[in-house]
């Protein structure tokens, strides 16, 4: 089995640690110097891998924006914007969701073994169904992308993803975005669930840079000797 590939989880959060506002309202939690910094880790992606319930909350296109980058991605015999990835524990995506769109990009939904043939029927050809055991591990999701030659994935959230990447120790980066505000509201989604994981107050994470973009600030963590091996 080839190596999994080297993982970045990329997030944005309030102060007080969520991602979301509690609304059905999107919170912006960046800024336009930020989402472009976003835009060329994509384009330097082989995968982006985002869970179920930011499709279904966010709706999110998972492109590379910059004509530049598409282009420059094309001119590599790549596709314009990286693989999109999801999982899915009960198959509840709308089939419509931007993620699924006749945009050139590869689609690949994972689920659990008693929910494939649902989900086949579900997404038809519009993206691979692949089997991610019963129940599904983030192990397994990971090591397939290797054996489809993913070599960089990027992690877009939500919450639910970056906790089961973290606490079993698949990481390999965390570029942590902080928004100049605060949410409040505990109706929000958080930037990580409840876990053991392998970071503590007797292991620390190695902050590996801290950079202002305009009115926020990036945190980029190191969590494994990989760190920084695919750039």
């Amino acid at each position: 089995m080839p190596d999994r590939p080297y993982t970045l989880l990329s997030c944005g959060m309030s102060i007080d640690g969520y991602l979301s506002s509690g609304t059905d309202t999107r919170l912006l939690l960046s800024n336009d110097a930020d989402f472009d910094r976003v835009d060329a880790e994509r384009a330097a992606s082989d995968a982006i891998l985002v869970g179920a319930g930011t499709i279904r909350k966010d709706n999110p296109r998972l492109l590379v924006r910059s004509p530049e980058r598409r282009a420059a991605r094309v001119a590599l015999g790549l596709s314009p914007s990286p693989m999109k990835v999801t999982v899915t524990e009960r198959v509840e995506i709308d089939c419509a969701a931007r993620f699924f769109a006749d945009d050139g990009a590869e689609k690949v939904v994972y689920c659990p073994s008693g929910a494939v043939e649902q989900a086949r029927g579900r997404f038809g050809p519009a993206a691979a169904v692949v089997d991610a055991g019963e129940p599904v591990t983030m192990r397994r999701v990971c090591d397939d992308l290797g054996a489809r030659g993913v070599r960089r994935l990027m992690v877009e959230g939500g919450g639910t993803v970056h906790t089961q990447l973290l606490t079993c120790d698949l990481a390999d980066e965390l570029q942590l975005v902080v928004a100049p505000f605060f949410v409040g509201d505990a109706r929000a989604c958080r930037f990580v669930g409840e876990g053991q994981f392998p970071w503590h107050p007797g292991r620390r994470a190695t902050l590996a840079e801290v950079r202002q973009i305009g009115d926020v600030v990036l945190l980029r963590y190191a969590l494994s000797p990989r760190f920084g091996a695919d750039t």
